[in-house]
């Protein structure tokens, strides 16, 4: 038997309920057992010492760094955003795994246009946006994301993967599969088993916010009638 695939959502209050539906959606596609865990701040006592800076936009803009640590920096982990839902099979982005790479991740080009997001949080420009929005870990070849390094360095050297010594270090993950940005890249709406994406990020804001709630258009009816299937097996 397969083990469970490590996966850990970024967690932020506000967002309890995209949580809730993302980890169903896993749930529900994966074809093998999966490891879920998200990174609540609070639980990280003595891990994570950071103070919130106003230009976090989520509470784990940079505890995702800590995924190596919580593997004790052994075999792989994914980490997502919890603004995502899954419509494909997460196995089938654990088979990409290269050992070539210490990371693999999405290689946006995204230059954002606005300069507000969700909940009136701030809009931020940088290189490799939204890289580290889905990643791949080959944790024993990131052991520099120490609890101490990632409680001092700035966001930008974090997410910029400044860490690594090199791009080369990098693999890329299909484009057109995995974490396309709603509202941001070209639609993408067809059944995951038709070649459409298998797992969507709402990156500006999704359905669960009261102002986004057609986000994504058919995207956003697709993740209301998870939530509503999750509940209704819940209830």
């Amino acid at each position: 038997m397969a083990l469970p695939i490590p996966v850990f959502i970024g967690y932020d209050p506000h967002e309890r309920a995209a949580v809730n539906v993302l980890i169903d959606s896993l749930y529900q596609h994966s074809s093998q057992p999966l490891a879920l865990t998200p990174i609540v701040a609070r639980q990280l006592e003595g891990l994570y010492r950071r103070e919130r800076d106003p230009r976090q936009s989520t509470e784990f803009s940079f505890s995702r760094f800590l995924v190596p640590c919580l593997m004790d920096y052994k075999g792989w982990a994914i980490f997502m955003d919890c603004d995502m839902l899954a419509r494909g099979d997460i196995a089938e982005l654990w088979a990409l795994r290269d050992e070539r790479y210490a990371l693999q991740c999405v290689q946006h080009d995204h230059v954002p246009r606005e300069d507000v997001k969700f909940l009136g949080a701030l809009q931020t420009r940088y290189e490799k946006k939204n890289w580290s929005s889905l990643m791949l870990f080959n944790c024993a070849r990131c052991t520099a994301l120490t609890p101490d390094f990632v409680n001092s360095v700035s966001g930008l050297q974090l997410h910029r993967m400044e860490w690594l010594a090199g791009d080369h270090e990098i693999g890329a993950l299909p484009i057109e599969r995995w974490n396309h940005l709603i509202d941001v890249q070209p639609p993408r709406p067809e059944p995951a088993s038709q070649g459409g994406a298998a797992l969507v990020h709402w990156t500006l804001g999704g359905p669960w916010f009261r102002d986004y709630r057609t986000s994504g258009g058919v995207l956003a009816a697709e993740w209301f009638a998870a939530r509503d299937e999750a509940f209704r097996l819940w209830s």
